[in-house]
């Protein structure tokens, strides 16, 4: 039996150097016929048996769409794309930033610039920063692992900056790792326990968000698992519910004395909202006012999220760069700049879109897609090539029990520090020593509409009055 097994193994290595030594004496000739039928077939084919007929199909239709239509033939259910919208958005790369050269000069690398921020500058407690860049509530259980959130707490903590619990279940030891944590009041049964505003550094009530807006969910059992089920004090079967309202014919009255309420409890740590950029951004800015809010947190069209609709991420909301600069334009025109801090957030992704939103009148940047890319950049290649990257970050995610939670905070940590360091680059070369100096006659655009729009200089046509402007 034995003789039989190694014969039958040796016919086996002898067919397959046999295949492959007329492989490489005739490869030449074997390609040259399948070359020769495919491109028979595809040149001959009518256009609706070919083969090819995709490559016109895809470009008429685009591959997402095609990608997202056929799901929705199979589910026959709303889709949730993850990681937000994919259309075009104005942005911000059209803006630039006007460096010194000659009066001023730059200012140089050793000296220490100052981008500390103070969130709720008016309230009683209000909420000091060392950095303008915060970690955004991408919630646990709903989105994100507890490795992974742990991670975050622990890299916002060693940068002196801010996290924001989002609308899941809040972990003890996030609160205890975080040094500045911010919950959000969500329209949820969970997260309302008054020992957590007491702790909390700030409190953020959700009314909206730039994926989703304001409209709610539910989350079967078999879509939230694990310990967040406990955290968010679920039962066994039951789902996991975020509403579109947090009162019963909601009104603004009412809200104004949530704010009120939350104040009291808190001790007087700043209250904001959030809220999803709309067209109507000065009405509600003037009601989140009425509210009497500290801090206004504004999520522009480009936001993500674990899931959201397609047609409430691509066609609702407007850009983040419209609505950060009708926002300021707005607390400016109701003398509330300054008073009321403005958060920025949606498709902001790399340092220089960081900055560019503090010029245009933001106090701070929520940070949600860059951050959880960084987190997981050395670990993303675990789920490959058979499951997505995010796999290893998800709560759900098929990886995340391989998440290693010291490097991801690290890693975090890192990234910060660059981001950090970048915009102080920019802000030397700008002649500035504080982030507080920094404003729109620092910028500059080569987009003609984008400049008038926004009030800067059209880098086309002299600065008139440069002098005055530095």
């Amino acid at each position: 039996m034995q003789i039989i097994l190694i014969y039958t193994i040796a016919i086996m290595i002898f067919l397959i150097f046999l295949v492959a030594f007329l492989m490489l004496i005739f490869w030449k000739r074997i390609m040259k016929g399948m070359v020769q039928k495919v491109g028979k077939i595809i040149m001959t084919d009518s256009y609706q048996e070919n083969i090819m007929e995709i490559l016109p199909g895809l470009r008429h239709m685009g591959i997402q769409n095609w990608l997202e239509n056929s799901l929705r033939g199979e589910s026959g259910d709303v889709l949730h794309r993850p990681l937000g919208s994919s259309k075009k958005w104005p942005h911000l790369d059209a803006i630039t930033f006007i460096p010194a050269q000659t009066t001023p000069f730059a200012v140089s690398g050793e000296e220490e610039v100052d981008i500390s921020v103070t969130i709720g500058p008016k309230a009683k407690k209000p909420m000091k920063i060392k950095i303008p860049l915060m970690i955004s509530g991408m919630a646990y259980g709903i989105a994100l692992s507890e490795k992974v959130r742990l991670s975050l707490a622990e890299a916002a903590k060693k940068m002196g900056t801010a996290i924001n619990s989002g609308e899941g279940g809040i972990l003890p030891e996030e609160l205890d790792a975080a040094e500045n944590y911010i919950v959000q009041f969500s329209k949820t049964e969970w997260s309302k326990d008054e020992h957590l505003f007491k702790r909390a550094n700030a409190i953020e009530i959700k009314l909206g968000q730039g994926a989703t807006l304001a409209m709610g969910t539910k989350i079967s059992p078999e879509n939230l698992t694990g310990r967040a089920r406990e955290v968010m004090e679920l039962k066994e079967n039951e789902d996991a519910t975020i509403h579109e309202h947090f009162f019963n014919e909601q009104t603004i009255a009412d809200l104004k004395e949530l704010v009120d309420e939350l104040r009291k409890i808190s001790g007087g740590v700043p209250i904001g909202a959030k809220i999803g950029a709309g067209g109507r951004i000065e009405e509600d800015i003037d009601h989140l006012i009425e509210m009497g809010v500290d801090f206004i947190a504004i999520d522009g069209g480009q936001a993500a999220s674990l899931g959201a609709p397609p047609i409430l991420a691509d066609d609702m909301g407007i850009p983040t760069l419209h609505a950060i600069v009708r926002a300021s334009n707005h607390l400016e025109k109701r003398q509330m700049k300054g008073q009321i801090s403005l958060i920025a957030s949606g498709g902001l992704l790399v340092p220089g879109h960081f900055l560019k939103v503090l010029a245009l009148g933001a106090d701070a940047v929520y940070l949600g897609s860059a951050v959880l890319f960084a987190v997981s950049h050395s670990q993303s290649l675990k789920p490959l090539p058979f499951e997505p990257p995010t796999q290893v970050v998800w709560n759900k995610g098929k990886f995340k029990d391989q998440f290693d939670q010291e490097k991801g905070a690290k890693a975090t940590e890192k990234f910060l520090i660059a981001s950090t360091e970048e915009m102080k680059m920019a802000l030397r070369a700008m002649s500035k020593r504080s982030l507080k100096e920094l404003s729109r006659k620092d910028l500059v655009s080569y987009d003609e509409l984008t400049a008038r729009m926004i009030g800067i200089p059209y880098s086309f046509q002299p600065i008139e009055n440069s002098k005055e402007t530095q």
